[in-house]
């Protein structure tokens, strides 16, 4: 998986719409190989963001669990410490 894409179900506050296009965006970044498609892919590259866009949207909306919402805070600083010790 590519290492920007966060897990961001089970948050509270919950993954806003910005997070979700965020993470399509990324995707298909990945899958297509590159950060800015040509003039000629623009299109097909937009649609994909769009639709799994509205894909993540709905599977984050209709999943449940019976866990605790995660803090963002505490998620961050764990991730911030683990790259620290990682790259020190």
């Amino acid at each position: 998986m590519c290492r920007n894409i966060k897990t961001l179900f089970n948050f509270e506050p919950p993954a806003t719409n910005d997070e979700v296009h965020d993470a399509a965006l990324q995707f298909v970044r990945k899958l297509s190989g590159s950060t800015k498609p040509s003039k000629r892919n623009e299109h097909a590259f937009n649609h994909a963001v769009e639709a799994i866009t509205a894909a993540a949207r709905e599977l984050l909306d209709s999943m449940e669990t019976t866990q605790e919402p995660r803090n963002r805070e505490e998620v961050a600083a764990k991730a911030k410490a683990k790259s620290a010790l990682r790259f020190a």
